[in-house]
């Protein structure tokens, strides 16, 4: 999937925007494989362009979430006491909050668009990705190798950067691949909602609202889409069980 929207623009048979009113609505064939939809666009250029577009903002989300969450959590299961309290109680307010409701909220404030969608979706993520690291940051900072590092006057910064965060972000990096498809999941949505891609970007959420409207007359226009996001989805969680099985054995990304 990553390495098909990736190569869109080659693999795409025809312009994903290109509007041809002499071929609307019809069914799969040599020429279209996916068919078309209610404007005559091929619906297979444009779900390969949906799919690298949701697969930029899922991926990218949940990598700036990662980029803050492991420093973060890192801190909080090292320093543990004042340090630990002062960065997991604000993380803990945003855990609380419907992970829907905080997006739309932020996309209220900020505008809909593929760019808040992708920050809010960060935001989701960001308190579960720390405590991940803070769990396993604790029990990392316990193993002797550690404490080895503390006895032979190794600052913090040299004890977190060299021997605390390497060995303890494995869980992270899991839980990171699992969380991916769900903020697929969550960008579609958000553009099914309207909220998140707009057209004329073709994305998998926005193909799903147009494709509801003409069902009945050309459900290939829904289906595809829906299944390439679904094989997505599952793409992701296949391979934080890989994941999972070699970078953490004990479970702490649960």
């Amino acid at each position: 999937m990553a390495v098909l929207a990736v190569l869109a623009p080659l693999v795409a048979p025809h312009d994903p925007e290109a509007v041809d009113p002499a071929q609307i609505m019809q069914p799969p064939s040599g020429l279209h494989l996916f068919g078309t939809d209610a404007l005559g666009r091929d619906v297979l250029s444009r779900t390969v362009f949906a799919l690298r577009t949701s697969l930029a903002v899922a991926v990218g989300s949940v990598a700036l979430s990662a980029s803050l969450a492991i420093p973060l959590g890192a801190l909080a299961g090292y320093f543990r006491r004042w340090v630990d309290t002062a960065i997991s109680r604000p993380l803990d307010l945003l855990l609380v909050l419907p992970p829907l409701l905080l997006a739309v909220a932020l996309i209220t404030i900020l505008g809909p668009g593929a760019l808040v969608a992708g920050i809010a979706i960060a935001l989701i993520y960001l308190p579960i990705l720390a405590r991940v690291m803070r769990g396993s940051a604790l029990e990392t900072a316990s193993l002797p190798y550690v404490e080895g590092a503390r006895a032979r006057g190794a600052g913090h910064l040299r004890v977190l950067t060299g021997h605390l965060v390497p060995n303890a972000v494995g869980p992270v990096l899991v839980q990171v691949s699992i969380l991916g498809g769900f903020a697929l999941q969550i960008e579609a949505a958000l553009s099914f909602l309207g909220l998140g891609t707009q057209p004329p970007t073709p994305s998998l959420g926005l193909m799903l609202a147009d494709g509801r409207n003409t069902l009945t007359q050309a459900p290939w226009a829904e289906v595809f889409p829906g299944l390439v996001l679904a094989l997505a989805v599952l793409g992701f969680i296949l391979v934080g069980d890989a994941l999972r099985a070699r970078l953490d054995p004990h479970g702490l990304s649960e």
